[in-house]
């Protein structure tokens, strides 16, 4: 059985930093590109981060940008979410994903899906 779980996720305050993880089980990571997503109250999936299965390439969207990091550690099939300068719009559920192909930035271009870590920022 493949599974992700998110966690790592919490209240802060603006301008605090959280690490999220996401732990798989049943499928090894290294093999495939993983992704973050997030989701606020009544809005769509958005796309946050990116990286390829070596680590070596990543990609991010534009409001993340010099405040995330995304990283893997393969060995203990991990992937994580470095969270710097959080600000009250990044209040949101995060999930991580296995990447299917196409389009990064698509949430039905990922599968296997976790359960999603609540981030919540405070001003």
């Amino acid at each position: 059985q493949v599974q992700l779980v998110e966690s790592g996720g919490g209240l802060v305050q603006a301008g605090g930093s959280l690490r999220l993880s996401c732990a798989a089980s049943g499928r090894t990571v290294s093999s495939y590109r993983m992704g973050w997503f997030r989701q606020a109250p009544g809005k769509e999936r958005e796309f946050v981060a990116t990286i390829s299965r070596s680590g070596g390439s990543t990609n991010y969207a534009d409001f993340v940008k010099g405040r995330f990091t995304i990283s893997r550690d393969n060995a203990k099939n991990v992937v994580y979410l470095q969270m710097n300068s959080l600000k009250p719009e990044d209040t949101a559920v995060y999930y991580c994903a296995f990447y299917r192909g196409g389009s990064y930035y698509i949430p039905g271009n990922y599968d296997y899906w976790g359960q999603g870590t609540q981030v919540t920022v405070s001003s």
